[in-house]
């Protein structure tokens, strides 16, 4: 009896993980897809739209601002009414914000729908993150956000070649109708399949809510990390999502074809990242190696890789952006080191406000990189090399101060440790 049910309960522990994993992947790849796809399409809306650099990089960054501003809110719904029905009803307004991109007729209506979008998946990974705290034993957590996270990047990986042969069958406008429609799927299976489970907070107090988010604003050890973990991984997102098209367009001066194939690539070195930093920092906190001393490295690393962007060297590219992919992810090590830092009943509303900062400035950063490479333009159109090697430099002296403002801070902190021993 006993050695015939326990196959039986692991087929039902199976079906329900899979009810549970795949409807809340589904969603956080369109929203991965949604993130990076205008890198492809940039320049059909530049020549439509006749954007110019700031233009483009403003409104490729709205989705950034929307994302950013709905995060507390997003913190609250999901410990007020589950990560289920929160997720299906923002990924309805998403579905109606890729229809309105669609529909656009200038950069008011693109920026609005750019905006609905946004807003509408920016429940994506908080709201997987919390859903497998509430089905997932805790230690198959950190292996259960490395997948969800691949998820995303294989919806990064379709937004670079396999977008740009859909081109070739519809324009711009049909691409958006189709994963509109994909979306409104994804919102009905997350909310039809996924089985629902009772949260913790559905009864706390709103104002019990706020002064968890309080808390976390007002602790020295929430902002030690988010300096310099916010600053990696929005510059990260801010090229990866546009800049590295045009980069590689007007300073490596490939072709639409080639530029597609080297964001595929890049989109695969992220899914690959995902998954190796996560596995890594689990195999080394074995043997006591600390999170921080992974992320620590793998930032150092990113670092040396934008070197080679500000030299503006172009040889290899394909090597510098397979390794910005890899490297770049490592920022994502910083939600298991919030959720290691803080009470499990404020983990979700640490990460959120994490979330808020890291889109936040992935807005700046993307919006002020497009006004940095304005001032550098060519006559017969695009941009020159000196603006981008500009615009790289900027970020990196910001990200270089970043790290060594942390890494000066831990090291008080232990000193300090050690002096009240």
């Amino acid at each position: 009896m006993i050695s015939g049910a326990a196959p039986a309960q692991d087929r039902l522990l199976t079906r329900v993980a899979l009810r549970v994993f795949l409807p809340f992947a589904a969603g956080y790849f369109l929203s991965y897809l949604f993130r990076s796809i205008n890198a492809i399409i940039s320049p059909d809306l530049v020549a439509e739209f006749g954007l110019s650099a700031a233009d483009l990089g403003l409104l490729t960054a709205v989705y950034f601002l929307a994302f950013a501003a709905f995060q507390i809110p997003v913190g609250l719904l999901l410990d007020r009414f589950g990560p289920r029905r929160t997720n299906a009803t923002l990924l309805l307004i998403a579905g109606a914000g890729a229809l309105v991109f669609a529909s656009a007729d200038g950069l008011g209506g693109l920026m609005l729908g750019r905006a609905l979008i946004g807003l509408g998946v920016a429940a994506g990974l908080m709201s997987s993150i919390k859903v497998f705290t509430l089905w997932f034993p805790l230690p198959r957590l950190a292996a259960m956000n490395g997948w969800i996270l691949f998820a995303g990047g294989l919806g990064a990986l379709s937004a670079t070649a396999p977008v740009e042969e859909l081109l070739h069958i519809v324009d711009w406008r049909g691409v958006f109708h189709l994963a509109g429609i994909a979306t409104f799927a994804s919102a009905v299976a997350v909310f039809l399949i996924v089985p629902e489970r009772e949260t913790a907070g559905r009864h706390e107090r709103l104002s019990q809510q706020l002064a968890g988010v309080v808390q976390v604003f007002g602790s020295p050890v929430f902002w030690r990390l988010a300096a310099a973990s916010t600053l990696f991984q929005s510059v990260n997102l801010a090229v990866q999502t546009l800049w590295a098209g045009p980069w590689l367009s007007d300073v490596a001066g490939l072709d639409r074809r080639a530029i597609a194939l080297h964001l595929l690539a890049l989109a695969a070195a992220t899914m690959v990242g995902f998954l190796f930093w996560g596995t890594m920092a689990e195999r080394l906190a074995k043997r006591g190696v600390s999170t921080m001393t992974v992320f620590l490295a793998g930032a150092a690393a990113f670092l040396v890789v934008q070197v080679f962007l500000v030299l503006g060297l172009t040889a290899g590219s394909i090597a510098i952006w397979l390794a910005w992919g890899f490297f770049g992810t490592s920022g994502s090590l910083a939600f298991a080191i919030l959720s290691q830092s803080f009470p499990m009943a404020l983990t979700g509303r640490a990460n959120t406000a994490l979330n808020l900062l890291v889109f936040l400035t992935a807005f700046v950063s993307q919006w002020i990189f497009g006004v940095v490479v304005n001032f550098w333009p060519r006559s017969g159109g695009g941009y020159r090399p000196e603006g981008f090697s500009v615009a790289f430099g900027l970020f990196f002296l910001l990200q270089l101060f970043a790290l060594a403002w942390m890494v000066t801070q831990r090291g008080r902190r232990r000193s300090g440790t050690r002096k009240a021993a």
